[in-house]
């Protein structure tokens, strides 16, 4: 099973993972954030290159560049980290904790979102204290955040989603206000050039493009995932990680049933599985060629504490074959 999964990063965090990530660049050094307080740095074949302690519970991360990277959580504050020089420092605080962290690197910036129900924009290049160069008030605490082309979709509470143009982030007005198209809370979201994939906790991924006309809108579509039978009923899991494959434009999803998927968007088409992992997947990270998969294996309490042990926390690297990610041509009919 090990060869399907694929290989199990050395030394994982003690606790829930977070967050996954891998380097822009093809060196593929990958970024683990987790409720233990730390980020771990580890390379393509798993083995740790560092571990970056922090006060509090980390509920994201996000790389600047090779070896410099961000971080946030419970202890409100972001974080920038220089691997090279072990360089530590703190840009500014939320007045609640963190749960997004991306690095925008058309603004040379890293944004934030969180529980105290706003979005942040940070400059590194300014004096710390100073850089935080806007602030947009949001609907609700951010729980969900996804960036790509120069767009930013925020998924709050209450089910709102707004779409704001990173080139704007200062005006604090989003381009877009939306309300979801799936029922219940939203959990992870994932950007693309034309649109973005919602997963909510109701098991099912909403397809959404940005256009706002009439025409465009009648392509978004919503299907279900990560559900299974279970002594006869639908059990039904959460969609906790969505991630596009940079070359194919195909998407990953990860659930709390411990599946990953793999899906043709355009041609809505489920091209590969990939499953069990041993307990819920948490997060999900293609590598920036897209040869690589990293995936979080960490219980992520849809059942509760369940009245026993969980499996450990563990992240796996696995190498993705062409045929896996890539979208089957359609077939003309006959």
């Amino acid at each position: 099973m090990a060869h399907v999964l694929g290989d199990a990063v050395a030394a994982p965090p003690t606790d829930g993972v977070t967050r996954v990530r891998f380097s822009p660049t093809a060196s593929n050094y990958l970024l683990v954030s987790s409720w233990d307080g730390t980020v771990r740095l580890y390379d393509p074949s798993g083995a740790p290159r560092g571990v970056y302690v922090h006060q509090a519970p980390l509920l994201d991360c996000s790389f600047e560049q090779e070896g410099v990277f961000y971080s946030g959580g419970l202890d409100c504050r972001i974080a920038r980290v220089d691997a090279a020089t072990s360089q530590q420092y703190v840009l500014g605080a939320h007045a609640a904790p963190i749960k997004c962290v991306e690095w925008l690197p058309e603004r040379g910036a890293v944004v934030t979102a969180g529980w105290d129900s706003t979005l942040r924009l940070w400059d590194p290049r300014l004096p710390p204290q100073t850089c935080n160069v806007a602030t947009a008030e949001l609907p609700g605490k951010a729980y969900a955040l996804g960036a790509g082309d120069g767009k930013l979709v925020v998924g709050t509470a209450g089910r709102h989603v707004l779409v704001y143009d990173v080139s704007l982030l200062e005006l604090g007005e989003a381009a877009q206000t939306r309300e979801s198209s799936l029922k219940y809370q939203t959990r992870c979201i994932a950007a693309h050039s034309r649109g973005y994939a919602l997963g909510s906790v109701e098991g099912r991924v909403a397809m959404e493009v940005f256009d706002p006309s009439p025409e465009a809108q009648r392509a978004k579509y919503a299907f279900k995932c990560h559900r299974r039978n279970e002594g006869g009923r639908d059990a039904v899991y959460p969609v906790h990680a969505i991630a596009y494959h940079p070359v194919h434009g195909t998407f990953a999803t990860g659930g709390g049933d411990g599946v990953v998927n793999v899906w043709d968007g355009d041609n809505k088409k489920r091209l590969f599985q990939v499953a069990p992992y041993p307990t819920s997947v948490a997060s999900l990270a293609f590598s920036a060629d897209g040869a690589l998969l990293a995936v979080a294996a960490s219980y992520c309490h849809e059942r509760g504490e369940g009245g026993g042990a969980n499996p450990p926390d563990a992240v796996f690297i696995r190498k993705c074959g062409d045929a896996e990610v890539r979208p089957k041509p359609r077939v003309a009919a006959a």
